[in-house]
């Protein structure tokens, strides 16, 4: 019988390795096990030599920020699961956080509230919250977690249809919204050149299902600002949520999950809160896919777009190559036609934008 020493198999998922430096990438010495095992790296955005850490070690850096973005990979289960065990040990550390969410938009916090205060079930939360398709396998644990601990919950993120109208239309089109829905987006809406929007357009270029392979033009050029101020909308809108979520609640701080592309090298809503709230210390904790889960590495330059870096296994491919992408563009029309703009300028419609 072996001793529990001899145990053949890799090393425990607890354990967080160590990174050994080549060619300028970083290797982890252990692989990840399967799609849920994640390995946190503690980077403190390049200001010191990254090392593995365990979520409770993670937690006690992150604890000292004001506000926390946990980047995501969308419906990934790794990063799902990694989500809360951190909020689980921040609440450890100080009860007072406000769970702030991208997959729910602002003009549904009454149904958020509703719910956390036992006066409807999940099912109306999910049909009059409009939740995504993924709430029971992405967001209902932290949802459970913040209702029986008495967290407050942020519905963060921008109306559907109002993003679909400022990528249709422009942000000129926001003038013809109603007082309250106006309150549902952002006050300010930043669409300067910069940093993020040169990401945003260099993604926007490279994508097919965003119009990536059309020749560039002057309506093409005017296509992709306006795309590019529909996500400005949703940036501004998050990071305004979450502003507004400290003023409400004085002593909490903010874990904001999103998706990666809006926290990712402290651009996007990062940077649109630090406009707002210039003191706040703001973490992100970034997601990279590796290549090969067996010896996962990263870039030496990916330390810098995030406070922690969390190593996560590889998104299985949508389609192999010679595989139509019909069915993708269908949902995506779908979901355009589903958020189809109820406003108008005297102008000709472009066609709607796309957004990570």
């Amino acid at each position: 019988m072996l001793s529990r020493s001899e145990t053949p198999g890799p090393r425990p998922t607890s354990l967080p390795g160590t990174l050994h430096e080549a060619d300028g990438r970083y290797e982890l010495n252990r692989p990840l096990l399967d799609f849920y095992d994640t390995a946190l790296v503690l980077t403190r955005a390049g200001e010191s030599a990254p090392r593995p850490v365990t979520v409770a070690q993670a937690a006690e850096t992150l604890a000292g920020f004001d506000v926390v973005f946990y980047g995501e990979s969308h419906d990934h289960a790794g990063v799902h699961l990694g989500q809360m065990h951190l909020l689980r040990e921040l609440y450890r550390r100080d009860p007072r956080w406000v769970l702030s969410l991208e997959p729910f938009e602002r003009d549904v916090q009454p149904v958020v509230d509703d719910y956390l205060a036992g006066r409807i079930g999940e099912a109306t939360l999910i049909d009059k919250g409009r939740a995504w398709h993924s709430y029971a396998t992405s967001y209902r644990p932290l949802v459970v977690f913040a209702k029986e601990h008495h967290l407050p919950v942020i519905a963060a993120e921008a109306p559907g249809w109002a993003i679909s109208c400022v990528a249709q239309w422009g942000p000129d089109i926001l003038g013809q919204f109603t007082p309250l829905e106006r309150s549902w987006v952002a006050a300010d809406l930043h669409v300067t050149p910069g940093a993020y929007r040169d990401k945003y357009l260099k993604f926007l270029g490279s994508s097919p299902a965003h119009g990536g392979e059309a020749a560039s033009t002057p309506e093409t050029e005017a296509h992709a600002q306006r795309s590019f101020s529909a996500q400005a909308l949703r940036d501004d809108t998050m990071a305004e949520s979450i502003a507004g979520a400290l003023q409400k609640h004085p002593g909490y701080k903010v874990l904001q999950v999103t998706g990666s592309f809006h926290a990712s090298e402290f651009l996007g809503t990062v940077e649109r809160l630090r406009l707002r709230a210039p003191a706040l210390k703001i973490a992100v904790i970034d997601p990279v896919e590796v290549d090969n889960p067996g010896a996962p590495d990263f870039a030496a330059d990916a330390v810098r777009s995030g406070t922690v870096l969390q190593l996560i296994y590889p998104i299985p491919e949508d389609y192999v190559d010679g595989e139509g992408m019909g069915a993708m563009k269908a949902k995506m029309a779908h979901a355009h036609e589903a958020n189809r703009c109820k406003y108008s300028l005297p102008t000709s419609p472009a066609p709607e934008g796309g957004h990570p």
